[in-house]
């Protein structure tokens, strides 16, 4: 298919739309969905295309507007539900977990719940300890959950498409780092496999996992690595539930060592489930103990010389990888950035 370059949130915008347009069933609902900022740009034009009955504000009660998408979601409706912080989501636990989560196990697969809820979260704007927590590894604990993270542009139309067109609740979790990140996408629409993890660069020193902003960082430290000689392979995950357990495992097994980059805690993480699936399937392959690179365990700082120490990045993962390989520290330059836009790929708009 052909393709142009087109920035993260222009291929939600466009997953979105096309939704809308192929289905009647679907339609979007969010706290500032038709305002003129669209979230993060990624809901713009869509009321005026298809009227306030399919794009529609949402009072703040998460719990009561979830209740009113997962009824919608049993009697036939598709609804697509924005929380502009996963932190609101909170609120909505109990209809997440107990009702979405639950329906189609107990009522013997005959009612599924089609939902996707898309949750933004990450650092910047000194927004702190209530509005920056990714809470992932809570979610893709719950069964009857699946929990994409996608980190690309092209990743973020198909697995969108695909999480909407899917019959179970599906949580889409975006970094908002990553809003303006462009990359190559088709114009038509596609769908990427939910549950299939996808290689960002190849490699056999070396395998980096990560998903969501932390890909992002860990293909620029398989860069660096490489000019010192070092290949490393980036698997990004993609999918948190259900987790591509066999391309992660395969990689393991021939570079024989492994380095998790997660944008969030240690305890009971996602990074631990997979150094955890490497002990049970890859643990005779290993060439040296793997390494978990996270949040410091501490709620995140609203500061940005605490967020600066607090959030690993690319020089973390190439001191990783140096250390793992037996070598000399590779000298990297502390990113500056300015106070509240952390990230010179990000650019607003609040």
């Amino acid at each position: 298919m052909p393709e142009r370059a087109i920035r993260y949130c222009e291929a939600i915008g466009e997953a979105l739309d096309y939704c809308l347009s192929a289905d009647p069933a679907v339609y979007l609902m969010g706290l500032g969905v038709p305002d003129p900022k669209g979230v993060f740009g990624t809901t713009l034009g869509l009321q005026a295309k298809y009227g306030a009955r399919r794009v529609m504000d949402m009072p703040t009660s998460e719990a009561g507007m979830t209740g009113v998408a997962i009824g919608s979601a049993l009697i036939g409706m598709r609804p697509v539900m924005v929380h502009q912080r996963l932190d609101f989501a909170l609120l909505a636990l109990d209809q997440i977990v107990n009702q979405a989560a639950k329906w189609n196990y107990m009522f013997g697969g005959d009612h599924g719940v089609p939902l996707v809820i898309r949750l933004i979260l990450g650092r910047g704007w000194g927004q702190g300890a209530q509005h920056s927590q990714n809470l992932q590894s809570w979610l893709a604990h719950v069964p009857g959950l699946k929990v994409i993270a996608p980190a690309t542009p092209y990743d973020a139309k198909g697995m969108l498409i695909a999480a909407i067109e899917d019959p179970a609740p599906v949580l889409c979790l975006e970094h908002r780092w990553l809003f303006n990140v462009a990359g190559e996408v088709p114009a038509q629409p596609y769908r990427v496999p939910i549950g299939t993890a996808g290689y960002l660069s190849r490699g056999g020193d070396v395998t980096l996992v990560a998903s969501s902003y932390m890909s992002v960082e860990a293909l620029r430290a398989a860069r660096i690595l490489y000019r010192e000689g070092i290949a490393a392979e980036v698997i990004d995950l993609r999918s948190l539930r259900p987790m591509d357990e066999e391309t992660i495992v395969a990689s393991v097994r021939n570079s024989g060592r492994l380095i998790v980059a997660d944008q969030a805690w240690k305890p009971a993480g996602i990074a631990a489930e997979v150094v955890a699936l490497i002990a049970e399937h890859a643990h005779d392959r290993l060439k040296a103990a793997p390494i978990r690179l996270t949040l410091a365990d501490a709620p995140a700082p609203a500061a940005p010389a605490l967020a600066a120490r607090y959030y690993p990045g690319a020089r973390e993962i190439v001191a990783a990888a140096c250390r793992m390989m037996g070598r000399d520290p590779i000298s990297i330059p502390a990113p500056r950035h300015p106070h509240d836009v952390p990230d010179p790929d990000f650019h607003g708009p609040f």
